[in-house]
């Protein structure tokens, strides 16, 4: 992504937040009742939370919202911004608690209150909007509607999400419209329940994944192939608790940070403070510090594959793409300032070798700190500085062309990360290194140098393909029909009739034996049936039998797009699979 394509993202920001207000005054021209919460652009949108009062509204009355935004934006020709006390903001907004808590926020943090007005329509607002909304508030639609608690959370009122979404022309909105019917279809949620992957129950849990035994599978496939790239660059595995003493966070500073978003634990029998841990980098630290250091056993890398949790406000949670329980392929390493550029070419090499073999397409994205928002990280402007400057230079002698985005850093430190584009085009922040300054030193961290001198280890956090929200990722990817190497069922023995039932046992035994997952469809069900099933399951391969398969000792393949392979020999066409599975080969073609 260059500068221009950011560019374009900040115009059709405020193109999107404009729409938001052409919405909040289109809802309170057909519901003058409603109370207006908030209304931002969003990544690929916009919405505005409401409160209806007693009027319901469901999707059937979107088109009509729609009409009157139409209605009403070649009125708009301009957005007339004005600077406001809080007396007067609040006498303004006397009917709505939404927007009065807002103000009294603003107030106490000493931030100038502002309303924007267009038409008949003013909005409490800090700006971002396009100058001539007549022309420019034309190719937009609203899309869908859904609950969402006042700021996330469930302890307050229940307001009504009208999502909606908007471009310069109607091409680009086509575009949009026809791809988000794709994805759609493509929503791993839905592929899951389907391929029987995924499961998610109310009575365990919103945002917390139930893997059945196939979708463990796939699961183990993904972490098992980063446990080898792991293993190539020299990182052990940990095994790390699930909670924590509050102790820990607070050294780290996740404490002071990250509080609400971690999940308290009641002890019976502890007076102590309890976290589900959110991270693993607070338990690495502790792990390091468990014993002196050489500069000579520099680096140390520990990697770690446990669960952990996250309290996501419940409006936010969808699927394994944003879940409070998931898994990571975490890694840290412990090093001295002259093996950090090692490191990330290390680490740098593996995520390249991941993505590439999944089959993405991906740029890099250095995330640095928000210099106007610096009370949101740990540690000073000095290390900062000399942080950022080190991951520049790294990604300079790389020739790696990242693009800057302020505001994207982790609490302590810049990263870089691998922004990866999947087969619908969508975007998505996957793979990461990070380099941390303040962690380190805020644990005491130390090791013992060639002097006898206690040095602080710089600290260098990764992840290869990142959480599980990356499983969600390639079930939408591949739509479900994954290679062969990361296929649950590789293939599936169809006999004919009963009387292949042994010769299908024997085959399936062989089959098993030598490492390919296949299972018999021996139901009293047509042939065709019993394809059109396997088909629906994604399944790559499908070896019939029948009775001239049976008497030659052979198989006829046929694989899930319906084509036809014929009848082969069993040790052909095993060599021909293993091949596959070796190689990661995105091809099924024997």
């Amino acid at each position: 992504m260059k500068k221009t394509q950011i560019k374009s993202q900040q115009n059709l920001d405020k193109l999107r937040h404009s729409c938001a207000h052409l919405l909040g005054a289109a809802v309170l021209e057909l519901y003058p009742n409603a109370l207006l919460a908030i209304g931002p652009s969003i990544e690929d949108g916009f919405y505005y939370d409401i409160d209806f009062g007693e009027d319901k509204i469901a999707d059937s009355d979107l088109e009509k919202i729609e009409n009157k935004m139409r209605q009403l934006a070649p009125t708009w020709e301009k957005f007339e911004r004005k600077e406001i006390s809080e007396e007067e903001a609040l006498k303004l907004y006397s009917k709505n608690v939404y927007k009065q808590e807002l103000i009294k926020e603003f107030a106490q943090k000493k931030d100038k209150i502002t309303i924007y007005s267009s038409g008949n329509f003013t909005d409490l607002c800090r700006g971002g909007h396009v100058e001539n909304p007549s022309q420019t508030l034309k190719y937009f639609k609203l899309t869908s509607i859904a609950g969402a608690y006042w700021r996330g959370n469930e302890k307050n009122p229940m307001l009504t999400r009208i999502y909606g979404t908007a471009f310069y022309s109607q091409e680009e909105l086509d575009t949009y419209l026809k791809l988000k019917e794709e994805a759609k279809k493509r929503d791993h949620r839905k592929i899951a329940q389907e391929l029987d992957l995924i499961v998610f129950s109310d009575l365990v849990g919103s945002g917390l994944p139930l893997y059945t035994p196939k979708g463990a599978i796939l699961r183990s496939l993904v972490y098992n192939y980063s446990r080898q790239l792991n293993q190539k660059i020299g990182y052990g595995e940990t095994s790390l608790p699930g909670f924590n003493r509050a102790e820990l966070f607070k050294i780290s500073g996740h404490y002071e940070k990250y509080k609400d978003d971690m999940f308290r634990v009641i002890s019976n029998y502890s007076k102590d403070e309890f976290f589900l841990k959110p991270m693993n980098c607070p338990q690495h630290c502790a792990l390091y510090a468990s014993r002196s250091h050489s500069y000579k056993e520099l680096p140390v890398r520990f990697s770690d594959f446990s669960i952990l949790y996250r309290d996501e406000k419940p409006g936010e949670l969808n699927g394994l793409l944003r879940s409070r329980a998931f898994t990571q392929d975490d890694g840290h390493a412990f090093v001295r300032e002259d093996q950090i550029q090692q490191e990330f070419e290390n680490v740098l090499k593996a995520i390249k070798e991941a993505l590439n073999t999944y089959g993405f397409e991906f740029w890099m994205r250095l995330s640095l700190r928000d210099p106007k928002n610096k009370q949101k990280y740990l540690g000073n402007d000095q290390v900062w500085e000399k942080a950022e400057n080190a991951l520049k230079n790294l990604a300079q002698k790389h020739k790696l062309d990242a693009l800057e985005a302020p505001g994207e850093a982790a609490i302590y430190g810049p990263k870089l990360d691998f922004m990866v584009k999947d087969s619908l085009g969508r975007e998505w922040q996957l793979s990461t290194i990070q380099l941390d300054m303040i962690m380190p030193k805020r644990f005491n961290l130390y090791y013992i140098d060639e002097k006898g001198n206690k040095k602080t280890p710089y600290m260098i956090h990764r992840a290869i393909v990142g959480s599980e929200r990356f499983i969600g990722i390639l079930i939408e990817h591949f739509a479900g029909s994954f290679p062969v190497w990361l296929s649950p069922i590789q293939a599936k023995i169809l006999p004919i009739s009963q009387k292949q039932h042994e010769y299908a046992k024997e085959l399936l035994e062989k089959l098993i034996e030598i490492g390919i997952r296949a299972e018999i469809d021996d139901r009293s069900e047509s042939l065709n049936a019993k394809i059109r099933d396997a088909q629906l399951q994604k399944i790559p391969y499908m070896l019939i039998i029948g009775e001239k398969e049976e008497k030659l000792g052979q198989i006829t393949i046929r694989m899930r797009d319906g084509n036809n392979i014929g009848q082969t020999e069993i040790s052909g066409f095993i060599d021909k699979i293993l091949e596959k599975i070796q190689t990661k080969s995105l091809s099924l073609s024997l």
